[in-house]
């Protein structure tokens, strides 16, 4: 249907009316996954030290947490075309729930270790799980070529709006908790069982998806890589973005939301509500950025847009432990965030460009599972630094540095590598010429 579809309107304003039934459905499902992850990230730390948990212990979590993420990803969404986009939507959100009820009752650190690693827990305020891979693949099967990446702009709009309002209230939440005297335990824990119960919400919404989001019918292979990961000749260019994402989120990970909620209370004394406030306004900037993004891309192509707006970005990141004082380190990250996510919606539609159309849902899944290995990585190191007065600025200059090294080597290996729209937009100006 997609490539079928190269006349229709590019806009951004007929790219989201132009959405179906299973459209806005996948549209609803995000918003309701994105404000559960805000919710969370604001006071997932808080909790785990309010139950008592040392720094390293912490950090621990945070990572087999995201590795678990990792591995159950990888085979839910390398199978998911296989399995069906629909079922596979549905167990990552009953693991949502799972996971969630399990952090809310326990403090015993092996079982949070098992729900961590079986179950769906985003400590960055980012994607973890299958949700995006399936749900981009899904709407790249319902949505033309011309209005892919705009449509991708309005799905990341909706994640941004819905993880800045998910972490505002959080911060609200917990901050009148603790206002009429609940212990901070007690304040934390009601909002990692709210996030449990958007679980089970999603659950009840994804089951109720239509098969038009589902993959084409594909011919019999005997290739066993095709068999293992769900790859056939996207395997070469997914096996090269893989790597170059693992490094970008390997960078990202040294600092992500949740820790750097941690950072400001812990340089500045931030309270929950202002953290929540502050990371509502950055997440705010992010959606709007994100259809900006769409409109550079028309004009200067996927990936120029993907790495000249996000090697600035890590520049600012770079200088926010730098600021002397809480107002300017709050508007250096605020700029930041006015570019950081610009390569996001452009980094998902060239994925799904240049892939095949059966092996979508595998090679979102494993570029994304490459990330969540990266940022897997880091936090176990970076939640000791943060904690620590001499070091805590150093996650911010890893991080930077690092995906600013993937900003390079991706415009190095890719800038020849376009994608259908824009070889077509390049072909009919050479015909005009």
């Amino acid at each position: 249907m997609a490539a079928g579809s190269a006349s229709a309107d590019a806009g951004l304003i007929a790219s989201l009316r132009g959405l179906d039934g299973d459209g806005r459905a996948l549209f609803a499902l995000r918003t309701l996954r994105m404000f559960a992850y805000g919710f969370l990230a604001v006071v997932l730390v808080l909790y785990l030290d309010a139950i008592g948990l040392d720094p390293f212990t912490v950090g621990a979590i945070l990572t087999v947490t995201l590795l678990g993420d990792t591995v159950i990803s990888l085979w839910l969404t390398t199978n998911a075309d296989r399995l069906g986009r629909r079922r596979v939507l549905v167990a990552g959100a009953v693991l949502m729930l799972l996971a969630g009820v399990v952090f809310a009752f326990t403090s015993w650190i092996p079982l949070l270790i098992i729900a961590g690693t079986i179950g769906v827990i985003s400590p960055t305020g980012n994607e973890v799980g299958p949700f995006l891979a399936v749900e981009q693949a899904g709407l790249t099967q319902i949505v033309p070529d011309r209005r892919r990446t705009a449509t991708f702009a309005w799905y990341n709009l909706a994640g941004y709006v819905a993880t800045a309002t998910g972490a505002l209230i959080a911060g609200l939440a917990a901050q009148s908790s603790l206002a009429v005297g609940a212990a901070p335990v007690d304040a934390y824990r009601a909002v990692v069982l709210g996030y449990a119960l958007i679980g089970g919400v999603m659950a009840i919404g994804a089951w109720r998806l239509g098969r038009a989001i589902e993959a084409p019918s594909a011919a019999p292979t005997t290739d066993g890589i095709r068999r293992r990961f769900g790859l056939g000749r996207s395997k070469g260019v997914v096996a090269k973005l893989s790597v170059l994402f693992s490094i970008d989120a390997f960078g990202g990970g040294f600092i992500p939301q949740s820790l750097m909620a941690y950072w400001f209370h812990v340089r500045f004394g931030v309270e929950p509500a202002v953290l929540g406030a502050i990371f509502f306004g950055a997440n705010l900037l992010s959606a709007v950025s994100s259809l900006t993004a769409a409109r550079i891309a028309a004009r200067f192509g996927l990936i120029n847009t993907m790495v000249f707006t996000h090697i600035p970005s890590n520049l600012l990141l770079i200088l926010v432990p730098l600021m002397p004082t809480l107002p300017l380190a709050v508007l250096v990250l605020l700029l930041r965030f006015t570019l950081s996510q610009m390569d996001v919606p452009t980094r998902q539609s060239y994925v799904m460009a240049v892939v095949d159309p059966d092996e979508r849902s595998a090679a979102a899944g494993i570029t994304g599972v490459a990330r969540t290995t990266g940022a897997a990585i880091s936090p176990s190191i970076s939640t000791v630094l943060v904690a620590s007065a001499g070091y805590a600025a150093l996650p911010f200059y890893l991080a930077g540095g690092l995906k600013i090294a993937y900003d390079l080597l991706m415009y190095r290996e890719f800038r020849a590598v376009r994608p259908p729209e824009e070889q077509a937009r390049s072909s009919a100006a050479t015909r005009r010429g």
